[in-house]
């Protein structure tokens, strides 16, 4: 069975230090290091949005239908506003995902840390508005959500860690450059246009 695409709210990553030898570098660490283009860092994660669109309609015992929580959903996508792109630093390792992903813990700015909770905050607006009660409730059992941990962690994923140990790897501190934000796989969204 094929997954569908999820949709996130991201930044892509420009650069990791001074030049390629500082990211590939982090080989010692991983098994299957991703590559230097296609890295991001998350800000938000909605999962399938007909994954989340069932989850509303389920949650609202079908008062909201998930055609019409899908519609609203791709269009409040749609109007997010853009982060611009940031300066941050990193200076460690981490593990991720119960253990199955490595990542660059970064140091962002204030003003992006404030970004990532008003997309959190505009959720919560969202599904007031697809009906949905118990908001918290709901976001911490949504499987398309995913949510696990109240506390965003910022991060960039580089790969599968080499060894079982979750301890954290302290490294030189790293320059790290992100661009603007943008919604990954954005033209999933047209399939919801009324």
């Amino acid at each position: 069975m094929q997954t569908l695409p999820r949709i996130t709210v991201e930044v892509p990553v420009l650069s990791i230090g001074s030049g390629p030898a500082d990211y590939e570098g982090f080989d010692r660490y991983v098994d299957a290091l991703r590559r230097p283009q296609g890295l991001h860092m998350t800000l938000f994660h909605l999962g399938v949005l007909e994954d989340f669109a069932r989850d509303v309609s389920g949650w609202t015992k079908g008062i909201t239908s998930a055609e019409a929580a899908g519609r609203r959903t791709a269009s409040w996508l749609r109007g997010l506003p853009v982060l611009e792109g940031f300066s941050g630093t990193a200076d460690r390792l981490i593990v991720l995902g119960g253990g199955a992903v490595r990542g660059l813990e970064v140091e962002v700015p204030q003003h992006v840390r404030d970004y990532q909770v008003s997309l959190v905050v505009a959720l919560h607006e969202l599904l007031d508005e697809l009906l949905v009660d118990n908001i918290d409730d709901f976001i911490l059992s949504s499987p398309a959500l995913g949510f696990r941990s109240p506390r965003w962690v910022p991060h960039i994923a580089v790969g599968r860690p080499k060894n079982r140990s979750r301890a954290s790897i302290e490294l030189a501190r790293l320059a790290v450059e992100c661009g603007e934000s943008r919604i990954r796989n954005r033209q999933l969204l047209l399939d919801f246009d009324a």
